[in-house]
């Protein structure tokens, strides 16, 4: 599945709403060997929570261990054009660039996006669980 920075910052910060549920479904993930993609644009984007979150001694170690372990996806031209007018598709909701794209890579590559924010159904991308 593609991970969008939600599950990734959650992972990370035992203070997230979300801690619990991500280590849940990471566990998960690990026991049916399932692969998690991250694009380079949701890996600066949870680099940079990280890094300004929980500092840099904890966020060059997550950098090393998102690079060893993830598939990582470079998104294609193609991918930002269609993010693009997933944005201005959607005026009335706060729909990041980041997510447009993820959302474009996921419908291209055909995979569900693991992902606990809601603007993922209004732009209607199919999501893991």
């Amino acid at each position: 599945m593609l991970a969008e920075t939600g599950p990734l910052y959650a992972l990370s910060d035992p203070s997230d709403q979300y801690h619990d549920r991500a280590r849940a479904e990471m566990e998960a993930i690990e026991r049916r060997k399932l692969t998690v993609a991250v694009s380079y644009a949701t890996l600066c984007e949870a680099y940079t929570l990280v890094l300004g979150r929980l500092g840099a001694a904890y966020a060059h170690p997550w950098l090393t261990e998102i690079l060893e372990g993830a598939v990582l996806l470079n998104p294609e031209a193609v991918d930002y054009s269609f993010a693009a007018g997933q944005v201005t598709r959607f005026p009335g909701h706060p729909i990041t660039l980041v997510d447009a794209v993820t959302a474009a890579l996921s419908r291209r590559l055909e995979i569900p996006v693991w992902t606990f924010d809601r603007r993922f159904a209004t732009m209607r991308t199919r999501t893991w669980r």
